[in-house]
């Protein structure tokens, strides 16, 4: 891809997410989005593969509906109120559109058939900027609405989310697809908190974020796309690996890793809410997606190929990783012990 273009796409990325994070008028809150749509189409098609180009129609058509339903949305809520501040939602329609328009976005359930295939189609870098960087602004708005959202519809779509995204990412040897699953799945835990405490589901968001970026970038590091290649690729990089390994359990919970935190907090709080239902199907759903994050850390690290597999070995090669690999990987296993000073920021 050329520089200068790939360089207009970055900028243009940062400008609409920018634009979206700061405004208080829906029109400008959906022109920051647009931008963002179009900013990221470049870089998804830049491979010119047939696949490429498929997941660059699906994204866009699904995000153009999404952004047509929030300014139908804001349009209604404006055409009974006069308000157009974001944060004055109050017409009941326009809520519910609004709800819908941000769950196609973020890829929840059920509107989450576009994700998979959409990351599965794109790079290892371009696929974190959809789960992450692309995220930050959908999630954004529903924070600044979270006052006037249906509680009862988002606690359904999350538990639903949690649900989908464990189970179908069981069957998946594609790491792009497993990743998307975990996605959803974490788009869940924030979207049942968001009404009762928003700034959980930022807290959870950030953290999602430095853990997802370490192992994708890991990946694109160690160019393991499917779990065949994963394990063999401890080969070239046998002490990157070990730290895959590592962010794999704390993307899944586990303590004493620092995923384990926004999960024990979102528990913590629907608990406090008297919705110790909702608590325990969530926490009984992630045992679902456990299963596979610890599928992928027994095949990175764990084990060896049984048997004689199909693809060449890539032995070791003497590569130094990058100083922003190495700061995400000790932030993705080691933020624990800091929970108390993070809770007192809440």
């Amino acid at each position: 891809m050329n520089p200068h273009a790939k360089l207009i796409s970055t900028l243009s990325l940062l400008l609409g997410t920018t634009i979206t994070i700061s405004s208080n008028h829906w029109v400008m809150a959906w022109t920051g989005l647009e931008i963002n749509t179009l900013a990221i189409i470049p870089l998804i098609s830049k491979s010119h593969h047939p696949r490429a180009i498929e997941a660059t129609i699906k994204y866009f058509l699904v995000q153009a509906t999404a952004s047509a339903l929030l300014l139908f949305s804001s349009m209604s809520n404006a055409w009974t109120t006069g308000q157009w501040d974001i944060t004055q939602l109050t017409h009941p329609v326009s809520c519910l559109l609004l709800t819908i328009a941000i769950a196609m976005k973020l890829g929840l359930v059920p509107f989450h058939f576009w994700f998979p295939e959409v990351l599965q189609g794109s790079s290892m870098t371009t696929a974190l900027l959809l789960s992450t960087a692309l995220k930050f602004p959908p999630i954004t708005i529903l924070f600044l609405t979270s006052h006037s959202l249906n509680p009862t519809l988002l606690t359904t779509m999350a538990i639903t989310s949690a649900a989908l995204g464990g189970w179908m990412g069981l069957n998946q040897t594609q790491i792009r697809k497993i990743l998307a699953f975990s996605s959803i799945a974490h788009m869940g835990w924030m979207a049942i908190i968001i009404i009762y405490n928003p700034n959980l589901t930022l807290l959870t968001f950030y953290l999602y974020t430095l853990m997802t970026a370490t192992v994708f970038l890991t990946l694109n590091t160690t160019k393991a796309l499917k779990l065949t290649t994963m394990m063999i690729s401890w080969t070239k990089t046998p002490m990157l690996n070990a730290t895959l390994m590592l962010a794999l359990l704390s993307l899944a919970g586990l303590p004493p890793l620092t995923g384990f935190l926004p999960k024990w907090l979102i528990i913590q709080e629907l608990t406090k809410q008297e919705m110790t239902t909702a608590a325990t199907i969530m926490a009984l759903l992630s045992l679902l997606g456990l299963f596979f994050y610890l599928r992928l850390a027994y095949y990175s690290t764990i084990t060896l190929p049984p048997n004689t597999v199909n693809h060449m070995k890539q032995w070791h090669m003497d590569k130094t990783t990058s100083t922003l690999l190495s700061s995400l990987t000790s932030l993705t296993t080691l933020l624990l012990p800091l929970s108390p000073m993070i809770l007192t920021a809440l």
